[in-house]
């Protein structure tokens, strides 16, 4: 309750500062303060409605994983009709598409930079076939995998030598659990 009257206070303070400018600016240019006044609202009002959408909009461009209380991951389908996921590798929170046409985990180079891993010690010894091609890989462990309320160490993976929108997350970590299936638009995956 104490803090409310400096609130109030400043509120009050705001509001005969723009009330004097306003009543000021009216009376020597009553149209072109009405248009600015007018502009300055709509800007305030697109504002705030953006603001309190905010968590609506995020989730109809990039939906995320919902941890249930029973421990199951529910991964609704995005908009580009793949399942996207957020994991955290070695602390850091890493965006994966499900892909159960990738045999193992493939990482992006710039995620697996963000993740500490020293791409000068990498060694490219194998091969992915992609939709681009071939490209090189290079095997690394990941130490911690947290996604969701399910925790793995030690997790094998490989780098992928070219540059990709996201890293994947593929069957051999899908393998992990005891249920993956596709329900309406909906990946549920359960241990």
């Amino acid at each position: 309750m104490s803090d409310l009257y400096p609130q109030l206070a400043y509120l009050v303070l705001l509001l005969i500062a723009v009330g004097g400018f306003l009543i000021v600016e009216f009376r020597t240019r009553p149209g072109q303060t009405l248009r600015q006044v007018m502009a300055w609202g709509l800007i305030f009002l697109g504002v705030t409605a953006v603001a309190a959408l905010w968590p609506d909009i995020r989730n109809a461009i990039s939906p995320r994983q919902e941890i249930m209380s029973d421990g199951r991951i529910e991964v609704p389908m995005g908009n580009d009709g793949h399942f996207h996921l957020v994991a955290e590798l070695n602390g850091v929170a890493v965006n994966f598409m499900v892909d159960t046409g990738a045999t193992s985990i493939a990482l992006s180079p710039a995620d697996a930079r963000k993740i500490g891993i020293n791409m000068d010690d990498l060694a490219y010894v194998g091969q992915a076939r992609t939709a681009n091609g071939l490209v090189e890989t290079a095997p690394v462990i990941i130490t911690d995998f947290r996604l969701g309320d399910f925790s793995d160490h030690d997790v094998h993976a490989m780098v992928n030598g070219a540059e990709m929108d996201s890293s994947l997350l593929g069957m051999s970590y899908l393998s992990r659990f005891a249920r993956v299936s596709i329900e309406g638009d909906r990946l549920i995956l359960e241990r």
